[in-house]
């Protein structure tokens, strides 16, 4: 408005490191003459929500999400609540590299602290489950990572009902994804056969992955999760299309065909999920890794969200986890992590190119064979997947030795 000046939000997952960039960021909006508002730890999506319920010009999270404690980055929601696209992104990167003009003394920006954030988040969460359900009767472990979402997730859960124990909630700045969450998920699989629980929810660092965990120590993906929200979908009404990535298993894929439900891949990355979901005008999508969005409940991925959708399909049907979440059995998947050194050409290299051309010939017909570097690790990801694990391990051992032979001769 006009005369006002602009506000931000700033939230943090638990890294040590997010301490001394919040300082900045929030030094440097002032600076600028930008009202901040400060939340500290709290979940990736909450700050999507947030800003938007408190008519901010802009959310701010600084998170590297799963990566461990030692990383750590930036990421920006519209008012919205919608992440940047790409070529804003460059803009602000671009922008940094300006000189900084500060405004006048009796302009700057002010900073106050959003006290009752957490309530607010979890009133936001719970809204997103039906009203006429519940969970009592339910004993969930919550694996919270170490991060954002420790003080948040298990009371959503348990003000619904359910009886709840938690592990991942003793954050010391160094032990974000450390061993636990949903990179991690033997600990939840421990946890829940230790403690006889019906099911476990995994998040990540900043809480916007979800793998869950049935009774019997069975680990689910987002694959298998994003489907089963989609099935309870369908019985309220058509569904336009589902957006998945390059990763999503093939099974998936072959299920909503069975289904007559459109399909389509979109870059590795839950924004070109988004971007994708935009274009078509569909409201479902998601990632193996545990991304899933489902835009009528909220404007980006949540892990907490999402696991209240597959809850809600559970009471729907009845029964127990490991029958929701069964109907879809993955094919075979491997994937291999090959380390490169920066800038190494591989795409054009002659022996890569020939024996993927190789592998893509023995699969022909029977499943997929994936190449493709990690958007933050100094890795290319052999990915194959199929219908016979033995075949599809050999091929994927095949391909990785030989771009471990290009990266070393």
């Amino acid at each position: 408005k006009a005369g006002e000046r602009p506000a931000v939000l700033i939230g943090k997952d638990t890294r040590v490191s997010g301490y001394m960039l919040e300082a900045a960021l929030e030094a440097g909006f002032s600076a600028a003459g930008v009202d901040v508002c400060l939340v500290g730890p709290m979940p990736t999506p909450a700050i999507a929500y947030l800003t938007r319920a408190l008519r901010l010009q802009a959310g701010i999270v600084i998170s590297a999400s799963h990566n461990p404690y030692y990383d750590n980055g930036i990421k920006f929601f519209s008012a919205r609540g919608t992440k940047l696209p790409d070529g804003m992104e460059s803009d602000i990167e671009a922008a940094l590299d300006e000189p900084l003009t500060c405004v006048a003394s009796a302009a700057l920006g002010r900073a106050r602290r959003i006290d009752d954030a957490d309530g607010r988040y979890i009133e936001f969460c719970k809204g997103t489950f039906p009203f006429d359900m519940d969970l009592r009767g339910l004993k969930i472990v919550v694996d919270c990572a170490n991060g954002a979402a420790y003080h948040i997730a298990p009371h959503v859960f348990h003000e619904l009902g359910a009886e709840v124990s938690s592990i991942g909630t003793d954050p010391n700045g160094l032990n974000i994804n450390q061993e636990v969450g949903a990179t991690a998920p033997r600990a939840l699989r421990e946890a829940v056969l230790a403690q006889t629980a019906d099911m476990g929810i995994a998040l990540d660092g900043d809480a916007d992955r979800l793998i869950m965990v049935d009774a019997e120590g069975s680990i689910y993906d987002g694959d298998q999760l994003l489907f089963a929200v989609i099935r309870s979908r369908l019985r309220r009404g058509p569904v336009a299309g589902v957006v998945g990535t390059l990763m999503t298993n093939l099974a998936f894929e072959h299920a909503l065909g069975e289904l007559e439900i459109p399909f389509a891949r979109a870059a590795v990355g839950d924004r070109y999920v988004m971007d994708m979901l935009r274009q078509k005008g569909w409201l479902y999508g998601g990632e193996n890794s545990g991304h899933i969005l489902c835009l009528d409940r909220h404007s980006t991925g949540d892990g907490i969200v999402s696991a209240l959708q597959v809850l809600s399909a559970l009471r729907e049907e009845g029964g127990d986890l490991r029958q929701l979440l069964g109907s879809l059995s993955l094919y075979p998947q491997k994937l291999i992590n090959v380390a490169l050194s920066k800038g190494f050409p591989w795409q054009d290299h002659p022996l890569i190119s020939a024996v993927h051309r190789e592998v893509e010939v023995e699969m022909a017909g029977r499943g997929r064979v994936l190449l493709r570097a990690s958007g933050t690790e100094p890795l290319l990801r052999v990915m194959v997947e199929g219908q016979d694990a033995a075949e599809v391990t050999g091929a994927a051992e095949k391909l990785a030795a030989a771009v471990r032979k290009a990266v070393s001769s």
